[in-house]
């Protein structure tokens, strides 16, 4: 039987995230002990006193329906954060609470988009970028960018890529994939460009607690008033808070699209979780040092994965500076034999890392480069350790 489908729904495409997740997870539970770097996700637990928090709102009923856009109370921790964080003045009618970073995206898009227009951001990108731009009626135009620049982007590259159909840039600064953070210097540069040009700037923050080697997180939105009006920023719980379960994303922007945001939140999904929210304003408001350690705790990791890599023969990466990703560049490797596998691009190299190795990663197309893979961190050092050696053993050393 044939259905006629919807086209836009036929376009999108699947997560390969997802994908290499699934594949690893049949080889597990055919007993093979598979080593997972393709997961953006913390091993750790949620801090306790969001745990708790989050038992007592069950304890105490507050089990129900919330305003559609979040409660007051978060909206009022998310102000209060923002402003001590991030130097940023917000009122709780200008912030959105969602379901997630992805969610929050995807509101941001849907109120400013119109069929036809295109968003600006540069590769590689965060696989979700160009499908929830799709999604949303836009068209996405991406940016190449070089390791030889740490995959960053400034206006003379947006000059380039500008029509008179763009309506929005995204900057993603810490980076998934890249763990690049764009200075305060290369912040102000787009942010004149948006201005000049009257450009949306779609600010992703999801990573701004996890940041390394003295580097600093800064808000676009915080440079003046002016890129401030422009900007929406996205930014959650899931990463920083190890709160990727619970389900809470923000976005902090101008009254006029917070309006169109909570009429379409309020039609499409309704309120976050009421727990999750909850739990929320402790991990905003409350002790913070377990945010502390957990992200000293990926520095060392990191320290490692960087290392271990780059002792790989022809395998090499930079030293990311936020989030807790490494991109592999593996296309030395592009046109070789391994071990009767042939060698042409990353999903090639993806699968014989899982295949030879038992190890998981994302290939590079993924997120728009065919030259890298990309590994996580958010895993145990010995995970680190044992699965770099598997690859060290099958590649050799330098």
């Amino acid at each position: 039987m044939e259905f006629n489908l919807s086209k836009k729904g036929l376009s999108i495409e699947p997560s390969v995230t997802l994908e290499i997740t699934a594949k690893a997870a049949a080889m597990r539970a055919a007993g093979e002990k598979v080593i997972s770097f393709s997961v953006g996700e913390p091993d750790f637990n949620t801090p306790e006193n969001i745990q708790d928090a989050g038992v007592e709102a069950i304890r105490k009923g507050v089990t129900k329906y919330t305003p559609a856009s979040g409660t007051l109370d978060l909206k009022v921790a998310i102000c209060k954060k923002l402003k001590e964080d991030n130097g940023l003045e917000y009122k709780p009618t200008e912030i959105v609470v969602s379901n997630g970073g992805k969610h929050s995206l995807y509101n941001a898009l849907m109120a400013i988009l119109n069929p036809g227009d295109e968003v600006i951001f540069s590769a590689p990108y965060w696989v979700s970028y160009p499908e929830l731009v799709m999604i949303a009626g836009g068209e996405p135009v991406i940016i190449p960018t070089f390791e030889g620049k740490e995959f960053k982007f400034n206006s003379a590259d947006l000059d380039k890529y500008k029509t008179d159909k763009t309506k929005a840039l995204i900057i993603n600064s810490p980076s998934n994939p890249t763990g690049s953070v764009y200075s305060r210097e290369e912040l102000q540069d787009i942010a004149d460009w948006a201005i000049k040009n009257d450009i949306f700037v779609i600010s992703d923050e999801l990573y701004e607690k996890l940041v390394y080697d003295g580097e600093e997180h800064i808000s676009i939105a915080s440079l003046n008033d002016d890129i401030k009006r422009l900007t929406i920023i996205v930014n959650g719980m899931s990463k920083a808070y190890a709160m990727t379960g619970w389900r809470i994303g923000y976005t902090a922007c101008h009254e006029k699209i917070t309006k169109i945001m909570s009429n379409i939140q309020s039609h499409t999904t309704s309120n976050p979780s009421s727990i999750s929210q909850y739990a929320s304003v402790e991990g905003l408001l409350g002790d913070q040092t377990s945010i502390f350690q957990m992200r000293d705790e990926f520095d060392h990791r990191r320290k490692r994965m960087v290392e271990l890599i780059n002792d790989i023969k022809d395998l090499s990466c930079l030293n990311p500076k936020g989030a807790f990703y490494v991109m592999l560049n593996s296309s030395q490797y592009y046109g070789r034999e391994v071990e009767g596998m042939k060698i042409e691009n990353s999903v090639d190299f993806t699968n014989l890392l899982l295949d030879k190795c038992r190890i998981a990663v994302v290939p590079g197309i993924a997120f728009g480069d065919d030259n890298y893979v990309r590994l996580s961190y958010a895993t145990s050092m010995e995970n680190i350790e044992e699965g770099l050696e598997r690859v060290k053993n099958l590649l050799g050393a330098k």
